[in-house]
């Protein structure tokens, strides 16, 4: 009996400290933060989740939540998330003021009205996503003050007034389309990067990224609201006591109350006629896609070539980080880190907004399903009136333009002719591959040029694969002027205004084999060594076709491969093939096809002489 007394006692006490350690564990979290949230959950509705039941208790229990739409790391609240869930009401101007460890806030796709939210303090946002509701007033000039915001999407409201001085070095994704901002969009580097559709459907908004030049000079840069007014009283003061006289003042002062009294009058109708216009008008969610009237064939997202690959939508590809690859003429190509991880390039498109979306839309799909190891795959498009874009694979290296270019000198690592006679074959494989699965375009290509056959390097064996990109826009271009931003526009027969066929395509890639044969970018100045007048020539053949009559002179030769002796040969035949593809006269240039067939030898040939080279050096 005492030994069940004594067991019975011991087991009390264990069951006392564990009660007091559960209950320790369940008091971690912060009731300031519960409080704040509280003040949510009463002021919005919704149809759909009944935040009444489900907030209940403590919000965090160490680092997970049993409330809806929370996350939690170490007790404290540090995402908010409460998407489409039919949210109707306005956010309490500071609640979120006491979550001070929040990293994400987003309401998207719900009908909340009234201002956005005050995020004054909140040091460790990065993600703020209000988009599609009926938010109100002006964006928060505090906004700019977040020094870690990633993304900052306000599309799909009402939102008035002008766009803060947003120069968050941070900022990767921003979107304030289909709002009625008005004035002009501030010229910061960090708004300069993002494109026109994240400035859309605002009737008065102007700028350069828009296109649209601003009648009067951009205002400075709106100051916080505490810092107008101290200004304002400073120069109030100044003019007061220039002035002088005691009765000067009192009018002035009575002249600014009335003043003052009438303008907050009118903005008390002003607002109570918005908020009726608001419930009225504006009950319908609207999103930048879909809500354009001018613009009826309109697509709300991505067209996928192949289902498999269907696994973003638009909304991933506006949130993505993204980064300027490089501008041409015709489009600018951006590299898109989607927030799953993947690496998409994304080119838009310009000059081609004359086009319908039957005459786009039949391009893409006749282009997307071509599938070749040399060519680099298109995933999807987006088309509107507007905008259009292609989604390709990301290909990391670099391209040909680079490798043969930058970064010459001391350090620099050459490039040999057994690598350069392996990118040419891969460009000439794609090639042909273009011109026997395309008989119906005039031009398969179209844009032959360094900066288009973009380059892979395997990482144990070092050898260089190469894809071609930028091919089949010559169809879409609505005139010969748009046309010539192509290198089709250094052809003979475009210059003298003939017709243009495949053996533009032909010539361009000539003068790709004469960029890697010298060494020269097509366009510069040249100074032979042997004297004479420079020569300005646009596609390089001239120059070379100068040297080589002197006996095939090696001078052409970058100084590169100058010293691979081993090579002349092949490097010689290739230089002829290349002057053979940039006759003048079309009829004259030899067939993709003959033209492979021929760069297939030259490289037997070479990968021939190299190993008996080889095995010279190993006998001796």
């Amino acid at each position: 009996m005492r030994e069940f007394s004594h067991l019975s006692r011991r087991t009390i006490l264990i069951f006392a400290l564990f009660l007091v350690v559960e209950s320790a564990e369940i008091s971690e979290f912060y009731p300031s933060e519960r409080d704040a949230l509280l003040q949510l959950r009463d002021g919005v509705n919704s149809s759909v989740l009944d935040l009444h039941k489900h907030w209940t208790g403590p919000p965090c229990y160490k680092n997970q939540s049993k409330w809806a739409g929370i996350s939690c790391s170490d007790g404290h609240v540090t995402a908010l998330v409460l998407e489409g869930f039919q949210l109707t009401g306005s956010l309490p101007p500071t609640f979120l003021e006491n979550i001070t460890n929040l990293t994400k806030i987003s309401f998207r796709n719900n009908s909340l009205y009234g201002h956005v939210p005050n995020l004054t303090g909140l040091a460790y946002l990065e993600s703020v996503f209000l988009s599609d509701n009926r938010f109100s007033g002006l964006i928060p000039y505090g906004y700019i003050e977040l020094q870690k915001l990633r993304e900052l999407e306000l599309q799909g409201n009402v939102l008035e007034g002008s766009i803060p001085p947003f120069d968050q070095q941070t900022l990767i994704a921003f979107n304030v389309s289909s709002n009625k901002l008005e004035g002009p969009i501030p010229e910061t580097p960090v708004l300069k990067r993002f494109p026109k559709i994240c400035y859309g459907d605002n009737a008065n908004l102007c700028g350069e990224v828009l296109g649209i030049p601003c009648s009067t000079p951009p205002a400075n840069p709106p100051k916080a609201p505490g810092e107008k007014k101290r200004n304002g009283l400073k120069v109030w003061s100044i003019a007061l006591i220039a002035a002088g006289g005691a009765a000067l003042v009192f009018v002035s002062i009575m002249s600014i109350l009335l003043c003052y009294f009438r303008r907050s009058k009118r903005k008390e109708t002003q607002e109570e006629d918005k908020q009726e216009s608001i419930s009225t008008e504006n009950v319908k969610k609207r999103s930048y896609w879909l809500e354009s009237t001018e613009d009826p064939v309109r697509t709300l997202d991505l067209t996928f070539f192949d289902k498999d690959m269907s696994v973003f939508d638009m909304d991933d590809l506006l949130r993505a980080s993204a980064e300027v690859l490089g501008k041409g003429k015709l489009s600018t190509t951006y590299r898109a880190i989607l927030e799953s991880g993947s690496v998409v390039a994304v080119k838009r498109l310009k000059e081609m907004n004359s086009l319908s979306k039957r005459e786009f839309t039949q391009q893409m799909h006749l282009l997307g399903k071509l599938k070749h190891e040399n060519l680099v795959e298109m995933i999807s498009f987006y088309y509107s009136k507007e905008e259009k874009l292609i989604v390709y694979e990301y290909v990391p290296q670099g391209d040909l333009f680079e490798l043969l270019h930058e970064n010459r000198g001391i350090e620099r690592q050459p490039l040999n002719w057994t690598s350069r006679i392996s990118i040419i074959k891969d460009v000439a494989k794609g090639l042909n591959f273009l011109h026997q699965t395309l008989p119906a375009q005039k031009v398969p290509h179209g844009n032959i040029r360094s900066k288009n056959v973009l380059i892979l390097q395997d990482p144990q064996s070092k050898n260089y694969h190469s894809k071609l990109t930028d091919y089949g826009f010559l169809p879409l271009l609505p005139s010969k002027e748009s046309s010539r931003k192509l290198a089709v526009g250094k052809s003979p027969e475009f210059i003298q205004g003939k017709k243009l066929t495949r053996k533009a395509d032909i010539y361009c890639f000539g003068i790709l084999l004469l960029e890697v044969i010298t060494g020269k970018v097509p366009g510069e100045l040249f100074s032979p060594e042997n004297g004479g007048t420079s020569i300005v020539d646009d596609d390089l053949s001239e120059w070379v076709r100068t040297v080589v009559n002197n006996d095939w002179s090696t001078d052409i030769l970058d100084v590169e491969i100058l010293a691979q002796k081993e090579g002349y040969n092949e490097m010689l035949k290739l230089t002829e093939l290349a002057l053979q593809c940039t006759d003048e006269a079309p009829e004259k240039r030899p067939k993709m096809s003959e033209v492979f067939g021929r760069i297939e030898e030259i490289e037997v040939e070479q990968k021939s002489v190299v190993t008996d080279v080889e095995a010279d050096s190993s006998v001796s």
